[in-house]
């Protein structure tokens, strides 16, 4: 399922700010993360997250356009209201919930490290271990994101290299600018399935949000905290959707398995 992009630029230069009301929702995410959210040339975001938007719209009854927007900057943008609502596969998170509401978490995945094959990293089985062994090691995060505050807070001695884009940091590591890399592992999984990612293997070890506070509870939908009314009918329709096994169909095309979410 496609949906248009209209840029934050072309925003900017119109003056527009989204409404809130209505029966339109501008929907701001990343498009370089796949396969949660991916923009092409043509302007079209495609994607796990650009079809749970699409599933949200139907059941709101509402148009929707996607914003593009780097990672780090989708909440300013969220707050000065560009959008109306983040959906970008983004963790909620303490730290994340003091400047933004989130919906009910709609998925969860395991987060992973990719090293090279053969490497020191690569045959480790358990997570004190891996955190331990990363001291000294230059390790890539995309930057904002809850892998980055994970390894801040479980691993400090590691020399950590944030990246704006997903690519950039998948670069580095093919060309050996970094020892490893941290994310979900679908993400991860994309780059092991390209001809740069042959010649290397995730480390066997997944580490679920669960783990630790800083990865946050699952993926929600991100919504301006006075905007109550929003939250509530998003909420509602996200959990029929997952109870009727929507978004668990979206993710298995995705995926190749659920990550829904159910409702608590």
């Amino acid at each position: 399922m496609k949906l248009k992009i209209l840029s934050l630029l072309a925003f900017l230069a119109a003056g527009m700010n989204s409404s809130f009301a209505g029966d339109e929702l501008a929907i701001g995410t990343e498009g370089a993360y796949p396969p949660w959210s991916m923009a092409d040339a043509s302007g079209n975001v495609t994607g796990f997250d650009a079809d749970v938007g699409a599933l949200l719209c139907a059941k709101l009854n509402k148009k929707c356009h996607f914003v593009v927007q780097a990672f780090d900057g989708l909440i300013p943008a969220l707050k000065a209201k560009r959008f109306d609502v983040i959906i970008s596969g983004m963790s909620i998170t303490a730290d994340r919930k003091k400047e933004i509401n989130f919906s009910v978490g709609y998925a969860e995945l395991a987060n992973m490290f990719v090293a090279p094959k053969g490497s020191d990293l690569a045959g480790i089985k358990d997570v004190d271990t891996l955190l331990k062994s990363l001291d000294g090691k230059k390790v890539g995060v995309q930057a904002g994101t809850t892998h980055a505050h994970f390894l801040e807070k479980r691993a400090p001695n590691a020399d950590l290299k944030t990246y704006d884009t997903l690519d950039q940091m998948q670069i580095d590591l093919a060309s050996g600018r970094i020892d490893t890399a941290f994310a979900d592992a679908s993400a991860l999984q994309d780059f092991l399935a390209k001809p740069d990612g042959q010649s290397f293997q995730f480390v066997d070890v997944k580490i679920k949000s669960s783990f630790d506070p800083s990865l946050g509870e699952g993926i929600g939908v991100g919504i301006a905290q006075d905007n109550t009314a929003l939250k509530t009918d998003i909420d509602k329709a996200l959990c029929g959707l997952i109870a009727d096994g929507s978004v668990g169909k979206a993710s298995e095309k995705w995926f190749k398995t659920d990550i829904s979410r159910p409702c608590q």
